[in-house]
């Protein structure tokens, strides 16, 4: 008997055990559980996964403007991988949540999918979109394509809509806004190129922007010294650099293009003319 109640006790303690794990594990915010993950825990991933496939299906649906069939549509297999390539890619010192994170990876993931589809259908004869079945209308190749155009440009256009108002979110996080950004643009091409050669020094120095996303602020002394440029040139253009050092930092590749910045840092031999 005592044998037995030992068994019992100890079948006891390991339930309680995992509840307790369970109930902790469910108090945990999601940047919690990807630091968690980030440290190896692969079955606390899969966790972590499944516990999110009702906002990941939600997030591909809204998306889609349909309802997604997990079992058949593509798109949720799509959005499942764009949600675990969040878990691998997020910083935590970024300044956004998680959430929001994975919202805009799945978004764009799911962007790439349609662009590739209609890639795909216009390589194919258009007089293929001509079908014709019994009692319905004949498929006009023209207005299909037409109608995939359309959705492409909305698409793309939400999508730039959502980056604004990201950037917009981080610009704030260090006083800064889309309007005093147009302020403080600089209006010469030389000084626009001096100022972004200053932004991927930040950028691309890892000590640097740890610093700067760390403290909230430009580090001048060190950005004088490596770019040769006088103290005066950024502490008077601080807010561009922050925003183009953002930008290259980020996943904001709309503003990146637009804002046309090099991949590689330019070469500064001369100071802005403000």
């Amino acid at each position: 008997m005592e044998r037995l109640l030992l068994v019992l006790f100890k079948r006891f303690l390991r339930k309680s055990a995992s509840a307790k794990t369970q109930e902790t594990e469910q108090k945990l915010a999601p940047e919690q559980w990807v630091a968690r993950i980030r440290l190896g825990d692969e079955m606390l991933r899969e966790q972590f996964i499944s516990d999110y496939k009702p906002y990941i299906l939600k997030v591909t649906s809204r998306f889609s403007k349909r309802y997604i069939d997990p079992s058949r549509d593509d798109e949720y297999s799509i959005a499942l991988l764009a949600f675990n390539e969040s878990i691998n890619q997020f910083d935590s010192n970024a300044g956004k949540s998680f959430i929001g994170f994975a919202e805009t990876v799945i978004r764009r993931r799911l962007i790439d999918y349609v662009r590739k589809e209609q890639r795909h259908s216009q390589v194919v004869p258009y007089s293929m979109f001509d079908t014709e079945e019994e009692d319905q209308p004949v498929y006009n190749s023209v207005e299909t394509k037409q109608a995939l155009h359309q959705y492409d440009l909305r698409q793309t256009e939400n999508e730039r809509r959502l980056e604004i108002g990201d950037l917009n979110a981080e610009l704030e996080s260090y006083g800064i806004t889309f309007m005093e950004l147009v302020e403080h643009s600089p209006k010469h091409a030389d000084s626009r190129k001096l100022l972004i050669g200053i932004a991927q020094t930040l950028a691309f120095d890892p000590d640097l922007l740890q610093t700067f996303k760390h403290t909230g602020r430009l580090p001048v002394k060190e950005l004088t010294e490596l770019c040769g440029v006088s103290r005066k040139t950024v502490e008077r253009n601080r807010k561009y650099i922050i925003a183009i050092a953002l930008v290259i930092t980020g996943t904001y590749p709309f503003m990146h293009d637009y804002l046309n910045i090099p991949i590689e840092p330019h070469s500064m031999n001369q100071e802005a003319s403000q």
